[in-house]
């Protein structure tokens, strides 16, 4: 008899993440949340690619970013010229972008490429400081804000099954993010907490742990101080696309959690 042959190995299975990726200074600037991110690549199994959820790409239907090289989008202004130096040239992932399109129109979303666009910085920020080498394939996925939480939680279901095929689900935003406080509080980085942000951030919290889809769903409505916290959506949606790609049933836990200035959290969770 011929021996039977090895069975191919299986790459891991990938978590989904939600990571709040702050300001662009994360980048550059001892905090907290940067310490955090450097350690992140050592915490999962090596992702053989990596989809990106950015809260800084919004488009009218869903798209997918897979140009011939990926740049580094310098999306921001008023910050030090070193940061303006910084490159993320990560290899970009057509095949996994035409894959993940495919899927996305067998749930029934329209889906498109995007063949130009490179990373902005709430893709390439993080993953400057989690995978610095910059060799792993990445590719973004656009929101749209205009479709609320249970659309990007369907998004994030109809991309799961990447996860058993060794890509990194990460969803990037701010666990909270009301930048008009910038103004109005003045704060210094060390500030303390606000009262309104630890009860929104408690009662998410409470919901992402207990896997309430349905409250995280409707977290505007029911959330404390949930539109004082995001006065848009942008930066939470990514959370949901995350929980999508987990579904229901998934183990979560909080990665990381610390505030900057007194009422920008920067919470990092992850669903297995």
């Amino acid at each position: 008899m011929r021996p039977t042959p090895p069975r191919a190995k299986l790459p891991p299975m990938l978590p989904s993440l939600y990571i709040s990726h702050g300001s662009p200074m994360t980048a550059i600037q001892d905090t907290p949340a940067r310490r955090f991110l450097k350690t992140l690549g050592e915490l999962l199994p090596r992702p053989k690619a990596i989809l990106a959820i950015s809260a800084h790409w919004e488009t009218e239907t869903p798209c997918l970013s897979a140009p011939a090289h990926n740049g580094t989008i310098h999306d921001f202004y008023g910050f030090p010229p070193a940061l303006y130096q910084l490159q993320y040239p990560a290899p970009p992932a057509p095949e996994l972008a035409e894959r993940a399109a495919g899927l996305l129109q067998k749930a029934g979303m329209p889906c498109g490429i995007d063949r130009e666009r490179g990373l902005d910085h709430g893709a390439w920020v993080p993953l400057l400081l989690a995978y610095p080498e910059a060799d792993i394939p990445t590719l973004q996925l656009s929101l749209q804000t205009h479709l609320g939480p249970r659309h990007h939680m369907a998004l994030g279901a109809a991309l799961a099954p990447l996860r058993a095929e060794g890509v990194l689900i990460m969803g990037s935003g701010s666990f909270t993010h009301d930048l008009r406080r910038f103004r109005s509080l003045r704060a210094g980085f060390d500030a303390p907490e606000t009262p309104d942000v630890t009860a929104f951030s408690d009662w998410m919290d409470e919901k992402i742990m207990a896997g309430d889809f349905a409250a995280l769903a409707d977290y505007r409505r029911l959330a404390p101080f949930a539109v004082d916290e995001h006065p848009t959506d942008e930066h939470l949606l990514p959370l949901h696309v995350a929980l999508g790609a987990a579904g229901p049933g998934a183990t979560p836990k909080r990665l990381h959690s610390s505030v900057e200035f007194g009422f920008l959290r920067m919470d990092t969770y992850s669903f297995t």
